[in-house]
């Protein structure tokens, strides 16, 4: 069975650590990447391509919603 690869998008390191723990307990989960902002999550969701991407709308800089949008533009 393939994994779900997920991507986590928090500007708080400890919400980022918590998420990922919990979610590498599950045996069909994958989690690819971290990012800390917006900007951080477009580039690395555009080079990782997961399949879920677990995104906190407020963050400094690029936001999660200004994420979102450009993240449509490229999943569309």
């Amino acid at each position: 069975m393939e994994k779900i690869k997920v991507l986590i998008a928090d500007d708080h390191r400890v919400v980022r650590e918590g998420l990922a723990a919990i979610l590498k307990t599950k045996e069909d989960i994958h989690v690819i990447g971290e990012a800390q902002d917006g900007a951080e999550a477009v580039e690395k969701a555009r080079a990782l391509l997961p399949d879920v991407i677990l995104m906190d709308l407020r963050m400094p800089g690029k936001d999660g919603i200004e994420a979102v949008d450009l993240l449509d533009d490229f999943y569309g």
